[in-house]
């Protein structure tokens, strides 16, 4: 077969179109019917959602997809599974697990939530302690996990515990595929400043794994992990948005149709965050078009940067602006909620929830590290724990 160009996958649409009309046809039928036709991500191979083509093609698709009305999988309820579970499943997994899980987690009847971070282990990930142990052809873990988005909705979970503790601890780790619905996994709410519980924690007690759910070798999981945290910056940091998208859209708009809030000083600040967004859109798209050439690399960590800092300034200048109405917060409902609507809510939320931008998917500091030591080449930090087995680690 050879490689389709974008009249060609614009005809496969078409067909597809036809053959499954969106105003008549179910919706999870048609997302399935997608998949199968190769059009989900064009750049996967055959039989995967997609047809080996290339990654900026993909637009071709969706563009024609969109002017019909076509539904799409809802990916911001399904932004874990999208971006960071199916390229490292692609990496790493066998061509059964490529089967399994790939078309469900695109059309969204399963939701995947991620387990790497833990109560001692987040900055320092590699530093986890939640045990692996081998049991004939299964693996039995315990720990405890922390800050998980979308655990309490999640079918499956990309999970890392230490198998061997008398490695150094970016070694003996292994990297699995858990079933959150298996005994011994238990969820629980935390809440957070804006009054939601979007994340939580989980606790893994006799958890029975087995190892045909294992991704890569034995001990490498770290390797295998890294490749979900790359991908995961990059889907945090260079999410696709439209010119004056995201959080500067509100504010702009607040500016526009609230000419009583304006100064001299918002305005000047409104005019820097304005280019700032525009500056780190285009850098994101550029980004993505990279990703057309290999896997991503630490760029994906400066635009997660670029996204926490932004965020953070633009939300303050917003309440800013409203002076008291920006003290005002609509709803502390206590909610579980399927996703993060940053756009949906008021300024107050838009403020509150953007503390957490500069932890999450790697705290500002981690980042700034590894922008430092591997964009910038500068010297490593000292180290004393590098050679030193985990279980003999303070803790």
């Amino acid at each position: 077969m050879t490689t389709p160009d974008a009249a060609e996958l614009r005809r496969r649409t078409q067909d597809l179109l036809a053959a499954h009309p969106p105003a008549t046809t179910d919706r999870t039928d048609f997302l399935k019917a997608r998949f199968d036709a190769g059009l989900a991500w064009v750049h996967y191979p055959l039989g995967l959602g997609g047809l080996d083509a290339p990654r900026t093609l993909q637009s071709a698709v969706d563009a024609e997809l969109a002017a019909a009305g076509a539904p799409d999988n809802d990916p911001r309820r399904i932004g874990i599974g999208l971006g960071m579970a199916a390229p490292t499943i692609l990496g790493y997994g066998t061509d059964e697990q490529k089967q399994r899980f790939l078309r469900p987690l695109w059309v969204g009847e399963e939701v995947w939530c991620q387990l790497f971070s833990e109560p001692g282990a987040g900055s320092d990930l590699a530093a986890l302690g939640t045990r692996a142990v081998p049991d004939g052809e299964e693996w039995v873990v315990d720990g405890q996990k922390v800050w998980t988005s979308s655990a309490h909705l999640a079918r499956w979970a990309i999970l890392i515990a230490r198998t061997d503790p008398d490695q150094p601890k970016h070694r003996g780790i292994s990297y699995f595929i858990c079933d959150m619905t298996d005994p011994g996994v238990e969820v629980r709410p935390l809440r957070q400043i804006t009054g939601e519980a979007e994340f939580n924690e989980v606790f893994l007690t006799g958890v029975r794994i087995p190892d045909s759910r294992r991704l890569g070798p034995v001990g490498e999981g770290w390797k295998v992990a890294r490749t979900t945290l790359m991908n995961e910056r990059v889907s945090i940091g260079g999410a696709r948005v439209p010119r004056e998208g995201g959080m500067i859209a509100p504010v702009a708009r607040t500016w526009r149709e609230r000419p009583e809030l304006r100064t001299h000083d918002l305005h000047q600040r409104l005019l820097t965050l304005w280019v700032e967004a525009e500056v780190a859109r285009l850098t994101g798209t550029r980004l993505r078009q990279q990703l057309v050439a290999g896997q991503p690399g630490p760029e994906g960590s400066g635009m997660k940067l670029a996204f926490a800092r932004l965020n953070q300034e633009i939300s303050g200048l917003e309440v800013e602006l409203l002076g008291e109405e920006g003290l005002l917060y609509g709803d502390w409902t206590m909610r579980r909620p399927e996703f993060v609507d940053f756009t949906g809510r008021d300024a107050g939320y838009r403020y509150l929830r953007s503390r957490g931008n500069s932890i999450e998917g790697g705290t500002s500091e981690v980042l700034l590290n590894i922008v430092a030591e591997r964009v910038l080449g500068l010297p490593a930090e000292p180290r004393d724990d590098k050679d030193v087995p985990r279980k003999d680690l303070a803790r």
